[in-house]
């Protein structure tokens, strides 16, 4: 998926075919990233957006112009919100007759490549943008034909009912591969005419002299791990819109920054997140259940950090089953891994039986927005909107988003289309702002789900922990649905939750067998992660000093345990006395937690290479 050649100019196609060849192979070793310093600390941080070029002599006389392009709309991120946006769009123009540029990037190299979820999809925002979607070939072939939930003790397992109308019932719903759903949303938005550009990361938000956004700059290529320019350098392109649409998932790095820019954050609760770990196998045919959905809450974790796992066993023409845990990344204790959490889960005797003799094919993580209703940002500003994951709109005790970031993206389409093209708009910015987006939103069904269940989640802070959200589910949601005159708050930031080392017990985790438990490393391999090596890392520290003298002399360096990919370790210095922080940036699978959790927040996550990262065969 290129570039049409008769909608971009010349320059720009040379400065895109520039940007690729700059993509290299690299493999996936867990290679040290030193430093040599003349200080006390060892550098780490080489990106540039830490440490200026203006100052640095090997970039005088590099050449900093970039070529741009304008669109109608630019999006920035190819999941189901941006691509619904996309589709949604291009069949409002397509209605009236109107010619709509529509351009979105995406980070990941191919469509899906980056997405991870559990995923059980309610089909009802599908069945609004694609009502003949069945005709079409969407990949839902796995309708929900049994639901299971229940609460482990470590050597049990106490069955708990699903009563009608509670959030977990999934009567209705579709166990789906949600790379391969969002592949197949691409086909659907290509065939409309929306141009997608995979493999290129949206680097920067660029602003007009009125402050409204602009519109989008792709990464940087083509520069040495030490900061330093390449002979293959190349700036991004710019990509200029009448508005922009930020679809980038949970915790997008734009997103951060246009929540500080515009103060959108001023009126809602801190974001809370968690971290989902996710693993795909083939089992034994005898005990694959096709259509069957398991959760389960209690055993490793104990009530006071929140979490559970899901089960899901996919009819797609072999036994393949798609298994993961998840872990509120507002717990306390600094030692708590949660992959290996997600490890020693596996060997509980309600579990471990479907496993054996099995074989694991697949193994991912992402964080997942928690926050709900009382943690939606302003969706509006001059020039831009945010959709989907970005500023949250999951429905934690369904465990679902993928319907609600749909709605989300076709509701700012709709506005947007309005604004497009009414002869009569007066514009006070330069970017149009669309308040209208925002307005519909709240009249919306995604609106009201998420206001009926935003309790629940902060319910499971009390002295009860995750056992007090289910009683309040059992009594205020399933009687009251929702209607409660009171609304709970979340604790704050998950970065300030974490108690001092001193103040916790470490946990002591199982070796894991080769057979039904893994090491990080084999399992990070199944991932498919890979960036170009020559290339300052993406994963970059405000202050070089802080993981030292703070995070590891406070909280003994919990960003070890907290990354799901082994991206952090804390390594004897060369001098042998002490240690510092090693960041193997080529094992990120850009689930972001560390960017969450850290909780100096000294860790900004940014971009690397477009095409870097991960490579998700439908997770």
């Amino acid at each position: 998926m290129l570039f049409p050649a008769c909608q971009v100019s010349r320059q720009a196609c040379r400065c895109l075919n520039a940007l690729k060849s700059t993509k290299k192979d690299c493999l996936l070793p867990l290679c040290a990233t030193r430093w040599a310093s003349s200080s006390t600390v060892p550098r780490i941080t080489t990106h540039y957006t830490i440490h200026t070029r203006d100052k640095d002599k090997r970039w005088e006389g590099v050449s900093m112009e970039r070529f741009a392009e304008e669109a109608d709309v630019v999006i920035v991120g190819a999941g189901p919100a941006g691509l619904s946006a996309a589709i949604r769009l291009k069949q409002l123009a397509s209605e009236h007759g109107k010619e709509i540029r529509v351009c979105l990037v995406e980070k990941a190299a191919q469509l899906g490549g980056h997405i991870l979820s559990g995923a059980c999809l309610e089909p009802r925002a599908l069945e609004e943008l694609f009502p003949d979607w069945k005709e079409r070939g969407a990949p839902l072939s796995t309708p929900v034909t049994e639901d299971k939930f229940g609460i482990l003790t470590k050597s049990s397992r106490i069955p708990v009912p699903i009563l009608p109308g509670l959030p977990m019932t999934n009567h209705g719903n579709y166990i789906i591969r949600l790379g391969h759903f969002v592949s197949w949303l691409g086909e659907q938005a290509e065939a409309l005419g929306v141009e997608i550009y995979p493999g290129y990361a949206a680097a920067e938000v660029l602003f007009h002299e009125d402050g409204s956004v602009k519109g989008i700059a792709t990464n940087d290529v083509g520069i040495q791990k030490d900061g330093a320019p390449k002979a293959t350098f190349e700036r991004g392109l710019e990509l200029h819109a009448k508005i922009t649409v930020f679809a980038e998932g949970c915790h997008g790095h734009l997103a951060k920054q246009l929540y500080n820019t515009y103060n959108l954050r001023e009126n809602c609760q801190p974001q809370t997140y968690g971290i989902g770990l996710k693993e795909l196998w083939l089992i034994d045919e005898k005990k694959w259940k096709p259509g069957r959905v398991e959760h389960t809450v209690g055993w490793p974790l104990d009530r006071h950090t929140y979490g559970g796992s899901f089960l899901y066993h996919l009819n797609e023409g072999e036994p393949l089953v798609a298994l993961g845990f998840v872990i509120g990344l507002d717990y306390q204790n600094p030692f708590l891994n949660p992959f290996k959490e997600f490890q020693r889960w596996k060997h509980h005797p309600s579990v471990q039986p479907t496993l054996e003799g099995g074989n694991r094919i697949a193994y991912g993580a992402r964080a997942l927005n928690e926050g709900g209703f009382q943690s939606i940002p302003k969706l509006t500003f001059p020039g831009g909107v945010l959709t989907g994951c970005s500023p949250g709109f999951m429905n934690v005790p369904k465990i679902k988003g993928t319907h609600t970031a749909m709605k989300s993206g076709m509701l700012a389409s709709e506005a947007i289309f309005s604004q497009l093209t009414n002869e009569n708009l007066q514009s006070k910015t330069i970017g149009l702002y669309v308040p209208e987006y925002e307005d519909s939103l709240k009249k919306s069904w995604v609106w009201k789900e998420l206001y009926a269940v935003r309790n629940i989640r902060p319910s499971c802070h009390g002295v009860l922990g995750v056992y007090g959200g289910m009683i309040y589910t059992g009594i205020f949601y399933w009687i009251l649905r929702g209607m409660e005159p009171w609304t709970l708050k979340h604790p704050g930031a998950d970065s300030a939750q974490l108690k001092p080392a001193k103040d916790c017990t470490p946990i002591e985790y199982p070796k894991p067998d080769g057979k039904i438990s893994f090491d990080l490393l084999s399992s990070v391999a199944l991932s498919g992660t890979n960036h170009e090596h020559d290339q300052p890392p993406h994963l970059t520290l405000k202050d070089d000093s802080v993981p030292v003298n703070k995070n590891l002399a406070i909280y003994d360096g919990p960003e070890q345990r907290f990354c799901p990919a082994g991206v952090y370790e804390y390594v004897p210095v060369e001098s042998g006395e002490g240690l510092r922080l090693q960041i193997n940036a080529q094992n990120c699978v850009h689930c972001k937690t560390c960017d969450i959790k850290d909780p100096s927040q000294n860790i900004n996550w940014v971009v690397p290479e477009g095409g870097g990262g991960p490579a998700y065969n439908g997770m």
